[in-house]
């Protein structure tokens, strides 16, 4: 199966010189934990809630300052043709929770998160689990 068949959500992106404070206010109208840095739709960085929280409360960094003071930089992403092993594999790799989705030109198209890979997977574990559970013999 393919990430862009799996992970059809939308992407919350944001401009390097998008203050911390409006990606934390995006972060929080959008429900999510990050957001990717984009110039001309490709990623670029990214930032997360935890990320924006150290920077201001642990590091002192003014909410005014830019993501790109604190972004990670460069992003792991995975192509939109590639399938869910290779999502969970890019996770793995990068010891990270969330990975941008780009097309074959490196445009973000989504982002595939852990979340997303669990609950994927669980599904499939149940659907599995019911399936050998039709096949045992009655007692």
């Amino acid at each position: 199966m393919r990430t862009s068949a799996m992970f059809a959500k939308e992407v919350v992106s944001v401009d390097p010189r998008t203050p911390l404070s409006k990606a934390a206010e995006l972060m929080d109208q959008h429900g999510v934990g990050a957001v990717v840095v984009a110039e001309h739709s490709r990623p670029v960085g990214i930032v997360t809630d935890r990320d924006i929280a150290m920077a201001v409360c642990g590091h002192g960094v003014d909410r005014g300052e830019n993501v790109q003071k604190i972004m990670t930089c460069p992003v792991t992403t995975i192509k939109q043709s590639d399938g869910v092993y290779r999502a969970t594999q890019q996770l793995m790799e990068a010891g990270v929770r969330r990975v941008p989705v780009v097309d074959d030109c490196g445009r973000l198209v989504g982002i595939v998160t852990l979340d997303d890979l669990l609950l994927l997977l669980s599904r499939e574990l149940k659907n599995m689990a019911e399936g050998i559970k039709a096949e045992m013999p009655v007692a």
